[in-house]
């Protein structure tokens, strides 16, 4: 069993799910973010300054580059040496991505490092899901450090009724992993973030409909990051995408 745990007024509350669950809840995401081909492990989107990487679209910065939106692809690859994986020599060498822009990425893919990094990718699926649902457990109680106390009674009720529903904990984990926790407060336009805190905060602790609110709140929350977020990004033009992923948790 992968356990979710959260210190919520000094109660431990678990949360569990079968592994299998778990390496469910990855391969949707793996196909979420690029459609579950061997191609899509190693992509750069256009209009973005870094690759994504992995089924979880981990971001990797370049060296120089500094984005509001949390790196995570070097977290996995600590993650994979604290468990003893064998990864290749250049990429326990490199902090940044040695890829500088999308067309030096693109003109190495089918580099000797590129082949290696796809390998690496495809056998760590499964620490790939462990690596994406463990952040739930760090991230729940970081988020109500942040909350007056009555905030948090309300925002942990509100997790742990989404949690409750068939799809909520991939809902949680997906949602995590595809527009970060909210805690960041480069993470936002105008002072107006779009993460997991923010989404939990419009859930009502004891709506009838937790699911489907979540949805709401969260399609809410992107399409005014879209409104807020600047021109020359053309947001806009990911919003029918983002809103699809949205439904599957339904």
């Amino acid at each position: 069993m992968l356990s979710f745990c959260a210190l919520i007024f000094a109660t431990i509350q678990p949360l569990s799910i079968p592994t299998s669950d778990a390496q469910y809840i990855a391969q949707r995401i793996w196909k979420n973010e690029c459609g579950g081909s061997i191609e899509g492990l190693t992509c750069w989107n256009k209009g973005e300054n870094f690759p994504s990487l992995g089924i979880g679209h981990f971001i990797w910065y370049p060296k120089g580059v500094h984005e509001r939106f949390e790196e995570t692809f070097p977290k996995f690859v600590a993650f994979l040496q604290a468990q003893d994986v064998e990864i290749p020599e250049w990429l326990a060498k490199n902090s940044y991505s040695p890829w500088n822009t999308r067309e030096e990425f693109y003109a190495n893919i089918a580099s000797t490092q590129m082949q290696e990094l796809r390998e690496l990718l495809i056998r760590t699926k499964d620490q790939q899901a462990l690596f994406i649902s463990q952040r739930l457990v760090e991230t729940l109680p970081k988020m109500l450090e942040t909350l007056q106390k009555d905030e948090q009674t309300k925002v942990s009720k509100s997790f742990y009724l989404v949690a409750s529903t068939p799809k909520g904990v991939y809902a949680l984990i997906d949602y995590l992993n595809f527009k970060g926790s909210g805690l960041s407060a480069n993470e936002s336009y105008n002072g107006q973030g779009w993460g997991l805190l923010q989404v939990l905060q419009r859930v009502h602790p004891a709506s009838p409909e937790p699911l489907q609110e979540f949805v709401n709140a969260a399609s809410y929350l992107l399409e005014q990051r879209v409104k807020n977020s600047p021109a020359e990004r053309n947001e806009a033009k990911w919003l029918p995408g983002w809103k699809n992923r949205l439904h599957t948790y339904l």
